[in-house]
């Protein structure tokens, strides 16, 4: 009697129809990469035509590597070769197409969540947007996703160990797909940069959706893999169309969403693991720029020109040879990355860890980070900071001093006061009466702070229309090591003497200690206190 599978088919009968369906699946796979880069072969020469006439050109800037216009909607070729073929898909009367039809609500949230993401980024190209209202977009789209059920729940990290993220799911959810389209977004420099970056992580999840038996992800990777190999000729290096927002934002929103639902079907870490190494180049590139950002006082949104790509033109290679660097560093990272999917144990982490370290290396190589002047930063920062706290807080009770002044002589304690909680060099308050006689008022400190060593000097004139005199404030701040700080305690104190300075107070005649002008030089370095 011939051996029978679990379900009473002989095996051999069994082991025929499992090649069958291997074979379909295969072909099917097949068809969808060489389709999409047909269409995209042949849809991308239109849609140059079609940006010129609409002048949806990027024009070089400071920041560009491009010498003359370029088009920059060539993102709508990748869209409409890789749409094109994934809703073909879903009309094949095979195995892969009932799989299509079977998740049809979270596979029709994907596609039209990708398609609003497109568009918002045709919509930049075209009239531009404010980087505040793409970034609200893509929260949005994340969100419905997770709304949908397209969420990372729990990660089965090895053997023993999976993590169970609760109502941390949405959230981490949210952040790693808006995270990782920024950063293909931000990768988008040289010609043919983003595109052929992508087209690697693109290959990776298909390798590892066909692994883990998912061929609703893999017809998704292929088909946009397939769009990217047809844009890449031309779009690579000397590029004739980039793909603009539209194509950046709409490929590494569908990227991380598909590595979300590849994770959802299979739980393994690695299903994260991969895209992250993928792309590992435009991950730490984005993450390294916003911390320069932060460090230097930027706006996160802030256009930048220290990106690996820039550092690797400023190191004298050609743009072409940067790309292909690029591309190397990228193909290693992923092709070692591979070797998870083979053992579910402690290795899997130290191979991560291991070329994780590898990539925040070659950063370092290149210049494109500097981690003792960025930990310098960072606490600089931090203690700047703490002091502007502090000030704040003196501030707020010097407002409740300068409230409770009724008179000249209060005023002017005030104003002593603040002059000495803000750490100030001296206050002069020097009045031209309508006799032409000159009265100064002089607070002074008792001596510069440790390191201090400059010393900013500030007027503020003050209105005096009841008692037709001339009045000015001069005030001297200790630079203390930063400027900014000196700034602060300047806009402080000035805005004090603002709000809390009134004809009334300035007019009465009791003002403490009246002295006879000096000269400003000698008034600059007395030591005595008046």
């Amino acid at each position: 009697m011939a051996p029978s599978s679990g379900a009473g088919r002989p095996l051999g009968q069994a082991q025929h129809l499992r090649k069958d369906r291997i074979a379909v699946a295969m072909k099917t796979f097949v068809c969808v990469y060489l389709g999409s880069t047909f269409l995209a072969l042949v849809v991308t020469p239109l849609i140059i035509y079609v940006a010129r006439c609409v002048h949806a050109f990027d024009v070089p800037g400071i920041r560009a590597v491009h010498t003359k216009p370029i088009p920059r909607i060539g993102g709508v070729a990748i869209f409409l070769s890789a749409m094109s073929l994934i809703v073909s898909v879903l009309f094949l009367d095979n195995r892969i197409g009932d799989a299509f039809r079977a998740v049809r609500w979270e596979l029709g949230s994907l596609l039209c969540m990708a398609t609003f993401i497109f568009l918002i980024g045709l919509l930049d190209d075209l009239r531009g947007l404010p980087a505040q209202v793409k970034l609200a977009a893509e929260v949005m789209a994340a969100g419905v996703l997770c709304y949908m059920g397209v969420e990372i729940t729990n990660l089965h990290v090895i053997d023993n160990l999976v993590l169970n993220l609760g109502v941390l799911s949405c959230p981490l959810t949210v952040l790693w797909i808006v995270g990782i389209t920024n950063a293909v977004n931000l990768s988008d420099g040289l010609d043919g940069l983003a595109a052929g970056v992508s087209a690697v992580a693109c290959a990776v999840i298909a390798i590892f959706a066909v692994h883990s038996e998912n061929p609703i992800m893999a017809v998704f990777m292929l088909a946009l893999l397939g769009g990217l190999s047809g844009f890449l000729v031309f779009n690579f290096n000397p590029a004739k169309v980039f793909m603009g927002d539209c194509g950046s934002l709409f490929l590494g929103f569908t990227i991380a969403s598909s590595s979300v639902i590849c994770l959802t079907k299979s739980s393994a870490l690695v299903g994260l693991a991969l895209p992250v190494l993928a792309l590992g180049i435009p991950i730490f590139d984005t993450f390294f720029s916003m911390l320069r950002r932060f460090v230097e006082g930027r706006s996160l949104f802030a256009p930048d020109r220290s990106h690996f790509h820039h550092r690797l033109i400023d190191l004298g290679l050609q743009q072409r040879h940067a790309v292909i660097a690029i591309y190397a560093a990228t193909c290693m990272a992923a092709g070692l990355g591979l070797f998870m999917m083979v053992r579910q144990d402690a290795w899997s982490l130290v191979v991560f860890t291991c070329i994780l370290f590898l990539l925040v290396l070659l950063f370092r190589v290149v210049g494109a980070v500097r981690f003792r002047e960025t930990l310098a930063g960072l606490q600089a920062k931090h203690a700047l900071a703490c002091r502007q706290r502090r000030e704040k807080r003196a501030f707020e009770h010097l407002q409740l001093c300068f409230r409770q002044a009724h008179s000249g002589r209060e005023w002017w304690q005030a104003v002593c006061e603040a002059a000495q909680l803000l750490e100030l060099a001296w206050v002069s308050l020097r009045t031209i009466n309508p006799d032409g006689s000159i009265d100064t008022s002089v607070w002074r400190g008792q001596g510069a702070p440790a390191k201090s060593s400059r010393i900013v000097t500030v007027r503020l004139p003050i209105t005096d229309v009841l008692g037709g005199r001339v009045m000015e404030v001069e005030i001297a701040v200790f630079v203390n090591g930063s400027l900014q700080s000196a700034n602060h305690r300047a806009g402080l104190f000035s805005r004090l003497i603002d709000e809390y300075t009134s004809d009334k107070m300035i007019i009465m005649p009791d003002m403490l200690q009246i002295t006879r002008p000096r000269h400003e030089e000698e008034l600059a370095h007395s030591s005595a206190t008046p």
